[in-house]
């Protein structure tokens, strides 16, 4: 769904149904091919207070002996104290790979998991992190030999301490996203249900862990086939009460963490790039919650420096374009409270706020402008009358993909007709399409040449105001020169007979 915009350079035998035609056709392509590469990722949660007790110590690598001298302490230890310490030694021997290489030969070593049903918390949260070592393993051997604790870890994630059942995703996490065999064991398992059962901690720390193992899950190659479809059983993501209270974690509030809100925005772009049920995400009012989100965002932004906004404001705005493409969307129109002018100038001040901080996402703010003003032409009269044109002229200089996708949201706004037209021309609009045929990049020509054809089409006297400005001299810089002033001066008697 995601992928850069591919221009083409066509000859002049077109009118305005020609141009809405390949137009849509353009927009359809993107559609299918728009989709960001996933992010597939581990993580390692230790606790700060053991970490400091223990700097004293240099971890080493541990051999066949160690592991087992260890391993016999942990299980039969004569003191409780002493099996935790051998457990403790054995997690910080098992950061090394080549100890867990060492570990899971071992016959039997896997036991240690037993140590997971132990009476003993203490016990039993040492196990639990050893085995959390090697779940952050890059080697997917070493996952698959974590198979036998699987069921325990999903037992516990209806326990009691918010620590441990930290814990626990975590560890499926980083389990789930490495092994394709590990995930065909949890889901009969019932992950998808304990997962369900999770989302109602009151716990920031697991709710924001179960975000990070839920978003593993669904970047699964298998996610669209088995894990999200939204049958009458509660053991897909769809057809269980993940996504309302998703959706609910997300609405903005004080009671909005950055954290969760993070995590659950992925779970909630995969869902939708999955392309499943869409219309089921509508239908619980994701539009309504991301475009509230939205603006949100973009008055936090005016209000703090806070970094960690734009970790949200990515894959919200995502979820919103994407959405927007939903035949469900465009068969009903934009939901009300996108309709609001406010949309759009909560959008430019992120747009602002990425060109100031982030600038490598203002390709996702300029897609979702994009999308709003491609089939509605409100949105368009609201990015004329907030005169947003020439703010978003200032962007054509930060990379050739920002030009097309600033090009693109001009297409779309001439496309609408003579009276769009008119306020886009000529102002700063011809001084800046002169800039951009002289640009290296096909892509960007390609636009900049679209959208003079749309106001050669729909605006008198565009073109010759155009040739008079040295519109040819910017021309004659590419290769294909001749083609070039044959389209320009067809599209100037094209005017002139209109």
């Amino acid at each position: 769904m995601w992928s850069q915009r591919q221009g083409r350079l066509r000859p002049l035998r077109c009118g305005v149904e020609e141009l809405r035609r390949r137009r849509r056709e353009q927009e359809a392509a993107l559609r299918k091919a728009r989709r960001e590469q996933q992010l597939v990722s581990k993580r390692l949660l230790r606790d700060e207070t053991s970490e400091e007790a223990e700097e004293a110590c240099v971890a080493v690598i541990l051999g066949e002996a160690e592991i087992q001298q260890f391993l016999r302490l942990a299980q039969r230890g004569p003191e409780e104290k002493e099996r935790e310490q051998a457990l403790v030694s054995l997690r910080r021997g098992l950061q090394h790979p080549e100890t867990q290489q060492t570990f899971i030969r071992l016959e039997g070593s896997i036991r240690t998991v037993g140590l997971l049903t132990s009476n003993q918390a203490l016990l039993q949260l040492g196990a639990a992190r050893c085995l959390h070592e090697l779940s952050h393993s890059e080697q997917s051997a070493v996952a698959e030999a974590c198979l036998p604790a699987t069921s325990y870890l999903l037992t516990y994630l209806s326990g009691h301490s918010a620590d441990f059942i930290e814990l626990c995703l975590y560890t499926l996490g980083n389990l789930i996203v490495e092994s394709e065999a590990v995930r065909r064991q949890l889901l009969p398992q019932g992950i998808v249900p304990a997962l369900a059962a999770c989302i109602q901690s009151p716990h920031l720390t697991v709710l924001e862990a179960l975000g990070y193992a839920l978003a593993q899950l669904l970047q699964a190659k298998e996610a669209p086939e088995k894990i999200i479809p939204s049958a009458s059983t509660d053991s897909s993501v769809l057809g269980s009460t993940l996504p309302q209270h998703m959706l609910q974690l997300l609405q903005p509030g004080p009671k909005l963490s950055l954290g969760v809100a993070v995590e659950f925005a992925w779970c909630l772009h995969y869902i939708i790039c999955s392309q499943v049920n869409n219309a089921l995400l509508i239908t619980h009012g994701a539009l309504s919650t991301l475009g509230l989100l939205l603006l949100d965002l973009a008055g936090a932004v005016q209000r703090t420096e806070d970094a960690g906004l734009e970790l949200l404001a990515c894959p919200v705005l995502r979820c919103l374009s994407n959405l927007l493409t939903e035949a469900a969307v465009e068969a009903v129109g934009v939901h009300p409270q996108l309709q609001d002018e406010r949309v759009v100038a909560a959008l430019f001040i992120l747009l602002d706020f990425f060109l100031q901080k982030q600038p490598s996402l203002l390709p996702e703010g300029l897609w979702l402008l994009n999308n709003l003003t491609a089939n509605s032409p409100s949105f368009c009269t609201s990015l004329l009358s907030l005169d947003l044109t020439e703010p978003l002229l200032q962007l054509l200089s930060v990379s050739n993909v920002v030009s097309g996708l600033v090009l693109t949201v001009l297409c779309n706004v001439a496309e609408k007709g003579p009276a769009y037209c008119q306020r886009l021309w000529p102002g700063p609009l011809l001084p800046s399409l002169l800039d951009t045929l002289a640009f290296s990049d096909t892509v960007v020509v390609g636009q900049s040449l679209e959208l003079l054809q749309l106001l050669f089409l729909y605006q008198p006297g565009a073109a010759q105001a155009f040739l008079q400005r040295s519109g040819l001299q910017a021309l004659q810089r590419h290769e294909e020169v001749a083609q070039l002033q044959d389209r320009v001066r067809a599209l100037q008697q094209t005017a002139l007979r209109g």
